[in-house]
Protein backbone atom coordinates (compact mmCIF):
# COMPACT_ATOMS: atom_id res chain seq x y z
CA UNK A 1 0.00 0.00 0.00
CA UNK A 2 1.12 3.63 -0.92
CA UNK A 3 3.24 5.62 2.56
CA UNK A 4 2.51 9.25 1.49
CA UNK A 5 -0.51 11.42 0.72
CA UNK A 6 0.64 11.88 -2.72
CA UNK A 7 0.86 8.16 -3.88
CA UNK A 8 -2.94 7.64 -2.39
CA UNK A 9 -3.62 10.61 -4.64
CA UNK A 10 -2.07 9.43 -7.47
CA UNK A 11 -3.68 5.95 -6.93
CA UNK A 12 -7.57 7.75 -6.65
CA UNK A 13 -6.67 10.26 -9.96
CA UNK A 14 -5.28 7.25 -11.62
CA UNK A 15 -8.39 4.78 -11.29
CA UNK A 16 -10.69 7.82 -12.18
CA UNK A 17 -8.53 7.98 -15.43
CA UNK A 18 -8.64 4.93 -16.24
CA UNK A 19 -12.42 4.48 -15.66
CA UNK A 20 -12.94 7.69 -17.54
CA UNK A 21 -10.46 6.12 -20.55
CA UNK A 22 -12.37 2.86 -20.77
CA UNK A 23 -15.67 4.07 -21.03
CA UNK A 24 -14.84 6.72 -24.28
CA UNK A 25 -12.68 3.92 -26.05
CA UNK A 26 -15.49 1.38 -25.54
CA UNK A 27 -18.35 3.93 -26.69
CA UNK A 28 -15.84 4.95 -29.38
CA UNK A 29 -15.26 0.82 -30.95
CA UNK A 30 -19.49 0.64 -30.46
CA UNK A 31 -19.98 3.84 -32.59
CA UNK A 32 -17.31 2.45 -34.83
CA UNK A 33 -19.03 -0.81 -34.98
CA UNK A 34 -22.33 1.42 -35.59
CA UNK A 35 -20.96 2.98 -38.74
CA UNK A 36 -19.42 -0.28 -40.00
CA UNK A 37 -22.62 -1.54 -40.18
CA UNK A 38 -24.60 1.43 -41.80
CA UNK A 39 -25.78 0.81 -45.26
CA UNK A 40 -27.26 4.24 -45.88
CA UNK A 41 -24.41 7.08 -47.31
CA UNK A 42 -26.27 9.54 -46.02
CA UNK A 43 -26.57 8.46 -42.67
CA UNK A 44 -23.11 6.52 -42.63
CA UNK A 45 -21.43 10.16 -43.51
CA UNK A 46 -23.46 11.78 -40.88
CA UNK A 47 -21.80 9.11 -38.44
CA UNK A 48 -18.52 9.65 -40.17
CA UNK A 49 -17.93 13.06 -38.65
CA UNK A 50 -18.90 11.86 -34.80
CA UNK A 51 -16.85 8.95 -34.91
CA UNK A 52 -13.67 10.78 -36.54
CA UNK A 53 -14.27 13.32 -33.66
CA UNK A 54 -14.22 10.53 -31.08
CA UNK A 55 -11.04 9.32 -32.54
CA UNK A 56 -9.10 12.01 -32.87
CA UNK A 57 -9.80 13.40 -29.56
CA UNK A 58 -8.74 9.37 -28.08
CA UNK A 59 -5.36 9.88 -30.26
CA UNK A 60 -5.05 13.46 -28.53
CA UNK A 61 -5.54 11.86 -24.76
CA UNK A 62 -2.86 9.21 -25.96
CA UNK A 63 -5.44 6.90 -24.98
CA UNK A 64 -5.10 5.14 -29.16
CA UNK A 65 -1.94 5.88 -30.63
CA UNK A 66 -2.37 8.76 -33.17
CA UNK A 67 -1.54 6.29 -36.37
CA UNK A 68 -4.63 4.10 -35.16
CA UNK A 69 -6.80 6.67 -35.31
CA UNK A 70 -6.04 7.67 -38.60
CA UNK A 71 -5.73 4.13 -39.82
CA UNK A 72 -9.05 3.84 -38.76
CA UNK A 73 -10.69 7.02 -40.07
CA UNK A 74 -9.32 6.22 -43.38
CA UNK A 75 -10.86 2.64 -43.72
CA UNK A 76 -14.02 4.09 -42.53
CA UNK A 77 -13.88 6.79 -44.68
CA UNK A 78 -13.47 4.38 -47.99
CA UNK A 79 -15.95 1.96 -46.33
CA UNK A 80 -18.75 5.45 -46.59
CA UNK A 81 -17.31 6.14 -49.89
CA UNK A 82 -18.27 2.99 -50.94
CA UNK A 83 -21.93 3.36 -49.73
CA UNK A 84 -24.64 3.91 -52.42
Amino acid sequence: MANHKSALKRIRSTQVRRLRNRYQHKTTRNAIADLRSTTDKKVGEEKLVKVSSMLDKLAKKNVIHKNKAANLKSKLTKHVNGLK
